[in-house]
């Protein structure tokens, strides 16, 4: 009997300090939502971009990614942002999906243009650069190194320009 007792005992100590830990990990790691007004970007792919991720412009968190849908007309992705209330974007903003290196997570970079008009609450970024992945990168090197660089690549075959007949 006196055993089970400083088992319980101990037991309850290891939740408290579990409890601390968890308290603690979640005051430190900002994972609360960003209060704020809501802009939208449409993007063609958002490759691993996640409800939560983080919203930056240079290199500093102004808001988080609130939403993700399909916009059912063009296909695309429309990524919707909460934004600090303190931070006015400009209209000419430029909205791109980054990664935070190759195991890294995925965030969006918003880069501020130089126009007067800010963009309204529940308004849209105009421009937005589709996120690039490591595969479409290797790809494209790849095909770069593999070119002819002596033969034109975007004219087909059939209507390449043949050599002169001589006369005879």
């Amino acid at each position: 009997m006196k055993r089970n007792a400083i088992e319980t005992v101990l037991g309850g100590v290891v939740l408290v300090v579990a409890a601390m830990f968890l308290l603690f990990a979640y005051s430190t790691a900002n994972i609360r939502s960003v209060k704020g007004y809501q802009v939208t970007a449409d993007f063609l792919k958002v490759g691993g971009l996640t409800r939560g991720s983080d919203v930056r412009v240079s290199g500093i968190t102004i808001g988080t990614v609130s939403d993700q849908q399909l916009d059912p007309k063009t296909f695309n992705a429309r990524v919707t942002m909460t934004i600090k209330p303190d931070v006015q974007l400009p209209t000419d903003t430029v909205a791109s999906i980054v990664g935070e290196g190759l195991l890294g997570g995925k965030y969006v970079n918003l880069t501020p243009g130089q126009a007067k008009e800010r963009i309204p609450a529940g308004g849209k970024v105009a421009q937005a650069k589709d996120f690039q992945s490591l595969e479409d990168m290797v790809g494209q090197i790849i095909f770069l190194a593999t070119q002819d660089p002596k033969k034109p690549d975007d004219a087909p075959a059939a209507t390449r320009a043949l050599p002169a007949e001589s006369p005879q």
